[in-house]
């Protein structure tokens, strides 16, 4: 995105009307369930809540006399919340639990309200549709943490550590290896990613069976598909009778890889003054189509399928998964930093095996910039995305042989897809002028 369109995206942020308007929107959403639920406290309260705390930031940013006013309106909003809990505590001690849950989403409002008035109007929407979710999934994550075993718990504990304490402790930008200069936080990211991914597969696997590991492979997919193929490698050492619906997830996984890098492709050109490059439509489109069938016929979604996971994921298997992928890691850093910028598509390639979006997006503002034409642009792309399938089917080889020939094969299938779509375009008058 150009420094002007970004600047005509945030402008309307920076009017003052609009940031209460959003405020008192927020609130009003967060106060939904709360009224749904016949609390004390609904929607009229939630968005004046949020309201006041705008209010208050803007006095502060306008004035600089607001944030004593700031510190006020958020004691009382603890103070009435507090209120509410102890009545609910001399009536029942179950409208007191609920009435702190009331509490807390007040002073949640009343946070989205300052965040949306500072400016920071994406994070107040984010934590507004978070700590909404969190209210209206009440009782699903009662049942869910209620039922743990502690083989559980202690997957959940290891996953904090990998994300909360080692992550923030691993140096910020590149380290330099053998002359190539690589980022360890990103391969440790991706050991947080695979073990994420596992733990709410394990979830959606215990409700679902079958089903659910074909919604963490798409899902999962559209976070980083091959961190789905790290998870997957997890669950078929576990148990050998899900190695197709873990194939399945993989090409699922390619499925949302395709969809996610042509939505990039898209949104990007037809919000600019470029042409639109709507040559790299059928390639992708095809990819995605063409996964999505091998993922119906590789795995019977029919048949009941009892599946007992021993865990959310292995430690060990999270932490071998990321030593493969640093490896990948580095070696592509020390290919790149050898060939330079004079290999485009070497560095598609390359970039693909480590995040097919990140080089999609650097070779579509490529072409916006005019640094290079629509065709190498498009081209680029299906390198990338290419070389995302390839590197998944490389990376079973380290798990069992059948679940690794599966995907080796099945791959294949897709790319010999791709490239037919692609040879199509390119046959086709001004494919990929």
């Amino acid at each position: 995105m150009s420094p002007l369109q970004s600047t005509a995206v945030a402008a309307p942020f920076s009017e003052p009307v609009v940031r209460l308007i959003i405020a008192g929107a927020l609130g009003l959403f967060l106060g939904l369930e709360r009224e749904w639920s016949e609390k004390s406290a609904g929607v009229r309260t939630f968005s004046l809540i949020s309201l006041s705390g705008a209010t208050a930031t803007l006095l502060q940013e306008r004035t600089g006399a607001g944030a004593e006013l700031l510190a006020v309106g958020g004691l009382l909003v603890v103070m009435l919340g507090g209120l509410l809990a102890v009545r609910g505590l001399r009536e029942d001690e179950e409208d007191a639990a609920l009435s702190l849950t009331t509490t807390v989403s007040m002073f949640v409002a009343y946070g989205v309200g300052a965040l949306t008035a500072a400016g920071l109007v994406i994070e107040g929407v984010t934590v507004a549709v978070l700590s909404s979710v969190l209210l209206v999934l009440k009782r699903e994550l009662h049942s869910f943490a209620g039922g743990l075993a502690r083989t559980e718990i202690r997957s959940v504990a290891e996953f904090a550590v990998l994300a909360f304490i080692v992550y923030p402790l691993l140096p910020v930008g590149n380290v330099t290896l053998f002359g190539a200069a690589f980022p360890p936080r990103v391969a440790w990211l991706m050991v947080v990613t695979v073990a994420g991914i596992g733990i709410a597969n394990y979830a959606l696997v215990r409700s679902y069976g079958g089903r659910g590991i074909a919604i963490t492979g798409f899902f999962g997919g559209l976070a980083s598909s091959t961190a789905v193929v790290g998870s997957m490698l997890d669950h078929v050492r576990q148990r050998s009778s899900v190695v197709d619906y873990a194939v399945a997830a993989v090409l699922l996984a390619d499925a949302a890889m395709a969809a996610r890098n042509l939505g990039i492709v898209l949104f990007f050109t037809l919000t600019s003054e470029a042409p639109t490059l709507v040559a790299a439509a059928v390639p992708l489109g095809a990819l995605v189509v063409a996964s999505v069938v091998a993922a119906a016929l590789s795995a019977d979604w029919d048949t009941t399928l009892d599946i007992e996971l021993e865990s959310p994921f292995s430690m060990r298997n999270a932490l071998v998964f990321g030593g493969v992928f640093l490896l990948i890691l580095a070696g592509s850093a020390f290919a790149q930093a050898r060939f330079g910028t004079a290999g485009l598509y070497v560095s598609a390639v390359l970039s693909g095996l480590v995040s097919s979006a990140g080089a999609t997006t650097s070779a579509v503002l490529l072409y916006i910039g005019g640094g290079i034409e629509a065709g190498p642009a498009v081209v680029a792309v299906l390198l990338a995305s290419g070389s995302s399938i390839a590197v998944k089917a490389g990376l079973t080889l380290s798990g069992p042989r059948p679940f690794a020939r599966k995907v080796a094969l099945w791959s294949g299938v897709l790319l010999v897809v791709t490239t037919v779509a692609t040879v199509a375009v390119v046959l086709t008058e001004g494919g990929l002028a």
